[in-house]
């Protein structure tokens, strides 16, 4: 039972980029090739049991990896309470699959990529590798946001704007501001803007606090950047070309 739900893993600890790591970020990328490049055209009724069946996913997980931190006694407001990104996105994301709502969508498209594609390169699974429930749980979880927001583009058909990243970039510092005065209040971090994570992390590279919250910022404006890219290029590309004069 360790294996999988004990405090106390038996195993080797979580590798970076090891052998588990690796094959989990492979299927990933297999299921999201499949539903991207293979499933352009589906029913109705196909879409919206993917879609349920995805919101399901998310929220039994979540609900697992909070199960999991009560029975080992390890539950806090201070850790566990949703005010993470990607912890609030986990209960976003299905109300965007379920209703096709556009606003949410343009969040999970910045954030749940943004976010959940580097939280699946550098887990937060702490010493717990495959087959453990912490291990799993940081996969799935930020796996199927990232499933979520390629679905919406690429099956539904919904595309961000340039109005959409100014949404998600305002949106993101007007909601920092509540959390740090919650910080404050009951010693939490969440978000990590009042201190630096207690463990090593693309942080420790963007200088002390608060200064690094302004790098964050300029690393989030530019994967933002990068994501908008590709409709960038696709707006480009659709541009009528202007009418020849026919003169030599």
């Amino acid at each position: 039972m360790d294996w999988f739900w004990g405090i106390d893993f038996p195993g080797p600890p979580f590798e970076l980029f090891g052998p588990n790591h690796l094959v989990a970020l492979g299927v990933v990328v297999l299921i999201n090739v499949v539903v991207c490049f293979f499933w352009r055209h589906p029913s109705e009724a196909g879409r919206r049991r993917f879609c349920y069946g995805l919101s399901a996913i998310l929220l039994i997980n979540e609900s697992l990896f909070h199960l999991w931190a009560i029975t080992t006694g390890q539950w806090s407001i201070q850790v566990y309470l949703p005010f993470h990104l990607c912890s609030i996105l986990v209960y976003v994301t299905p109300i965007m699959l379920i209703t096709k709502n556009y606003r949410m969508y343009e969040f999970c498209y910045f954030l749940g990529l943004g976010a959940a594609m580097q939280a699946l390169l550098t887990p937060d699974a702490g010493a717990y590798d495959f087959p453990h429930i912490r291990f799993l749980t940081a996969i799935i979880s930020h796996a199927s946001m990232v499933t979520a927001a390629l679905y919406m583009t690429v099956i539904e058909g919904f595309r961000p704007t340039w109005k959409s990243l100014r949404n998600t970039i305002v949106a993101l510092n007007l909601y920092m501001i509540p959390v740090f005065i919650l910080n404050m209040l009951i010693g939490s971090n969440y978000l990590f803007i009042n201190r630096k994570p207690d463990t090593a992390s693309m942080i420790d590279m963007l200088g002390p606090w608060p200064w690094y919250i302004l790098s964050l910022e300029a690393v989030g404006l530019a994967v933002f950047l990068l994501l908008y890219l590709p409709f960038v290029v696709k707006d480009w590309q659709s541009k009528p070309m202007p009418a020849s004069t026919g003169e030599a």
